[in-house]
């Protein structure tokens, strides 16, 4: 026999197999089948669906075919977590833009690169709202008719056993007195106390269990859509913002509060929960000692908070715990100190009064920031002029002739400031947003010291820099503030996404740990007037728990209906006795 009739005569073989079973092996599954086409040479039909053959209403089914099968949404799914790789490795607009500057000054040739492929905005890339969008609808396209066809099968009831039910993979057979109707009912009563939904179907009672698995496998894809949806209500309808807060400052949750702002493209300044709080008191203290020496221990913001027409509470902030408000959740950022400065004219008035918050620029909290004076300060002749301070603080300084000015210890051991000075025009008044935390001075004249040089001193709490003819001075005070950087964020979608993951995790479970599964008992009087009783089970995959299952149905059964004696032989005429 040839290799082609040894393939043909299995495929024959396979095709009488599923005649065979009929009914009895269909439909343990609710996924999409192939459509079987027919052979241009004997007009069989084998085989899956080649191609469309119908012009554009084919294409379109052929499409929509390969759309909604699994294999394509997987692929969507495996695409839509690599296109998210680069949104975590590479700066986005969205999150953060100074660090996007950052990165194309850096990188001149790869940023054009970038741009073009849209890697600095890949949440709101078309290629990759075209994955997301795809993904959706192909799983929608999947789950539906999968859900229909499940409630089918649900109202239906468990078809028929097969004529041999031998060909099963699990099997066992023994004859008994019983009547066949007795052992029936007694299969029936058994299978349903296990929970098996069963019924008789003729001269077999056929049973089905496992259903929870088709549940799991819908649940699955369901929690997918859910979660694709949490993903762009969080993207369309979210609000994030910054705030620096010194120690008894507050923050009101209103636009013209933040420092920065970033929202969805849905989002609306209503939108926005009613809520304020004050930083009464903040909290940082270090490891003194040890190879740990300066590990930060304990960051606690203490805040006082009220919401609209509430009365106002208390409320601790900490790492990764936040305060909670209306939906909102105020996250503890970053902290840093906020030198109290006082800062006179030539005639002594207090032009200035207040705390300074300055960067830190290392993890030992050595700050650097600005000092500007913008208003109300007039020069000895009373021409009114604005002053810029170069400012580095150092919460523990090593000591003169200890090496370079950085800090030696995080907590406010042994604080000094060393300012400079500039007197002229800040730039403020030309339109162009400027950094407060930098000094242009283009537009300024440095004051000098005697020998010449830009004017700097480094100063310890209390005391304070005289400026040069009469300009006045500058004090720094005893009392040192610290400052913390709060999050505000909201976003919607958070608990739809979470709830997703919850029924994502519970679905597959179940379709992983769940085996569905039928079981037929078929009872039938014998030539020689003993009951013959056959047991089967069929599983949507091979395991080895369906044979055990069977087999405890067998010894359950077996008690009410024994193994009857072998019948005795009659010894032949002549034959000893």
């Amino acid at each position: 026999m040839s290799k082609t009739e040894t393939t043909r005569a299995a495929e024959s073989a396979e095709r009488a197999e599923r005649q065979e079973l009929g009914a009895a092996g269909a439909q343990l599954s609710t996924a999409p089948q192939e459509e079987p086409r027919e052979d241009a040479r004997d007009g069989s039909r084998e085989g899956p669906v080649s191609g469309p053959t119908l012009g554009v209403i084919g294409w379109i089914r052929w499409f929509w075919r390969q759309l909604t099968s699994m294999r394509i949404a997987l692929l969507l799914l495996f695409l839509l977590s690599l296109g998210a790789i680069p949104g975590s490795l590479i700066p986005q607009n969205s999150a953060d833009e100074v660090k996007v500057r950052t990165f194309k000054e850096a990188h001149e040739t790869l940023a054009p690169i970038y741009d073009r492929l849209q890697l600095f905005d890949v949440y709101s890339s078309v290629w990759f709202s075209a994955i997301y969008i795809l993904l959706f609808v192909s799983l929608i396209g999947c789950i539906v008719p999968r859900t229909w066809q499940f409630v089918g099968q649900l109202r239906g009831r468990p078809p028929a056993a097969p004529k041999r039910l031998t060909r099963l993979p699990a099997y066992t057979t023994w004859r008994t007195e019983a009547a066949p109707e007795q052992v029936r009912d007694a299969a029936l009563a058994m299978l349903r106390k296990r929970r098996f939904r069963a019924h008789t179907a003729g001269d077999a009672v056929a049973a089905e269990k496992g259903y929870l698995r088709e549940v799991g496998n819908l649940l699955f894809h369901v929690a997918l859509i859910v979660m694709l949806v949490a993903f762009a209500t969080g993207q369309l309808f979210k609000s994030e913002g910054g705030k620096l807060v010194v120690e008894g400052d507050g923050f009101s949750n209103t636009l013209t509060q933040y420092d920065d702002f970033k929202s969805g493209s849905l989002f609306r300044t209503e939108d926005l929960a009613p809520f304020s709080f004050t930083l009464d008191q903040f909290t940082g203290t270090y490891e003194t000692s040890g190879p740990q020496r300066g590990t930060p221990r304990t960051f606690e913001a203490h805040v006082e908070y009220s919401t609209a027409g509430g009365r106002e509470e208390k409320g601790v902030i900490r790492v990764n715990e936040p305060l909670e408000v209306d939906g909102s959740k105020v996250y503890l950022i970053s902290h840093g100190y906020a030198p109290v400065v006082t800062i006179r004219d030539g005639r002594g008035d207090i032009v200035q009064r207040g705390p300074v918050p300055l960067l830190p620029i290392d993890n030992n909290v050595t700050s650097t920031g600005v000092i500007k004076v913008m208003d109300g300060y007039r020069d000895r002749n009373g021409k009114k002029d604005q002053l810029g301070f170069p400012a580095f603080f150092v919460p523990t300084y090593a000591g003169k002739g200890n090496g370079q000015m950085f800090s030696q210890f995080p907590g406010l051991v042994h604080p000094v400031l060393n300012v400079g000075a500039y007197h002229g025009s800040l730039g403020v008044d030309s339109g162009v947003p400027q950094n407060v935390y930098q000094l242009d001075t283009r537009k300024m004249t440095p004051f000098k010291d005697a020998q010449g040089n830009v004017l700097k001193k480094t100063l310890l709490p209390g005391e304070s820099m005289t400026l040069p003819d009469g300009a006045g001075s500058i004090t720094f005070e005893r009392e040192i503030k610290e400052w913390a950087s709060f999050q505000i964020s909201h976003q919607p979608g958070n608990g739809l996404a979470l709830s997703g993951a919850v029924i994502a995790i519970a679905g597959l479970v179940g379709s992983l740990f769940i085996q569905r599964r039928r079981v037929w008992v078929r009872a039938v009087r014998g030539a020689d007037g003993v009951t013959v009783v056959e047991m089967a089970g069929l599983g949507r995959s091979e395991s080895a728990k369906l044979p055990e299952e069977l087999a405890d149905l067998a010894v359950t059964l077996h008690a009410q209906a024994p193994t009857a004696p072998d019948p005795e032989e009659v010894p032949a005429e002549g034959a000893e006795k």
